[in-house]
């Protein structure tokens, strides 16, 4: 009992406790849809794609894997994050050997070694293959792998904390179908993983060896066993539920939708370009809304071909809106941060200078922890939460 006592020697006073605040447990009625996390995770890879700086690319990396590690659940999908690091990491290493072996445009004057240089005939001006290797471009090809890799990580983090068949089920109509293509090609990827870590752990428990040429090709033959059966029970229950039935419609509004959505995307691009690339041009953002709505409204008649309905539709809570726009304001801030000192985001490696981590920026990189407070905690892989 929590308490407290005068001066006196009475009897003691008991004190409340302060509430804390913590996030719900996860049900399947509070569960944040797939689509919030991908629009975070989608945001992060905006703000890694505006920078070369390595300490504001390593922050964006601990942000998303600290969410990853506070709100990811047991499933087979949520263990794919040391994946995409390790492929992230070989990202880098592939640059940094390209770099290595057919040299880089930067110019230096801080030698690191040589390599024997391979004659190339004289339309091959331009490319050399070997030759002397400074300090700045294998520093260039450092920044320039650390972006892709902080690009792949963030998509791994998507890839680990959303469900992708509550993905599916945020598609229009009309993308049902594709939709369902694609989100079969992304849980084969987890599932892959899954099924190497399984067996690896089963080999490990029998005291045979995991490493080497004679484990890999004995565990690859029961993996793309695995394969192969999941994709035949997908396939028989996409069969068993109907898949590929269509209703019928007329041929006016099959004709309405294809010249909607067509030309709506093309609205887009062109927008985009006006928005991105011409200069001066002030068509470009009502030429991209006037995109948008007209895509919209093709997809919309679009899902009136497809005969289905949907069980349980995700809702778009207060939770869900700050998830999604927490990675959305740290892609504006670091837009915004390019546009009024790209120095700091882009780090010069001639002279060899370190690089310095912006305060505001990485501030702003740091909104992306919301989620780890507000997402609703995953359940425990023993059924219950501790009681704190």
């Amino acid at each position: 009992m929590n308490g407290s006592s005068d001066g006196a020697g009475n009897a003691p006073v008991a004190v409340a406790p302060v509430p804390v605040w913590r996030a719900p447990a996860a049900t399947r009625s509070n569960a944040l849809p797939a689509g919030a996390w991908w629009l975070w995770a989608l945001g992060l890879a905006t703000a890694a794609s505006r920078t070369t700086n390595p300490l504001l690319l390593g922050l964006l990396v601990g942000v998303a894997g600290d969410v990853v590690a506070a709100r990811r659940t047991d499933a087979p999908w949520a263990r794919s994050y040391g994946a995409f690091i390790k492929i992230g990491l070989f990202v880098i290493g592939v640059r940094l050997l390209f770099s290595v072996f057919l040299g880089s445009p930067i110019p230096g004057t801080h030698v690191v070694f040589t390599l024997p240089e391979v004659p190339l005939p004289d339309w091959a001006k331009g490319v050399r293959i070997g030759g002397r290797v400074t300090a700045e471009q294998l520093l260039f090809a450092l920044y320039d792998g650390a972006k892709l890799a902080t690009l792949l990580i963030c998509v791994g983090a998507a890839n680990s904390l959303a469900n992708p068949a509550r993905l599916l089920k945020s598609l229009p109509g009309a993308l049902y179908e594709a939709g369902v293509a694609v989100v079969v090609a992304m849980t084969f990827a987890p599932n892959l993983v899954a099924d190497v870590v399984r067996l690896r752990t089963a080999r490990r428990l029998r005291g045979r060896p995991t490493g080497g040429a004679g484990a890999v090709l004995q565990i690859g033959l029961p993996v793309l066993e695995g394969a192969l059966e999941r994709s035949v029970a997908v396939a028989a229950s996409m069969d068993a539920r109907g898949y590929g039935r269509t209703a019928r419609v007329p041929a006016a509004v099959r004709h309405t939708t294809n010249v909607l959505t067509l030309g709506g995307l093309l609205g887009v691009c062109a927008g985009t370009y006006g928005l991105l690339a011409a200069q001066g041009a002030v068509y470009g953002l009502p030429l991209l809304i006037a995109g948008l709505v007209a895509a919209m409204a093709g997809l919309r008649l679009g899902g009136a071909r497809s005969v289905r309905t949907r069980y349980r539709p995700d809702r778009w809570g207060v939770r869900a809106w700050l998830v999604a726009g927490s990675g959305a304001a740290v892609a504006v801030a670091m837009i915004r941060a390019g546009g009024a000192d790209p120095a700091a985001l882009h780090p010069g490696v001639v002279p060899l200078t370190a690089p310095v981590l912006p305060l505001w920026p990485a501030a702003a990189v740091l909104i992306g922890l919301l989620p780890a407070l507000v997402a609703p905690v995953p359940p425990s892989p023993t059924g219950f939460e501790e009681q704190v």
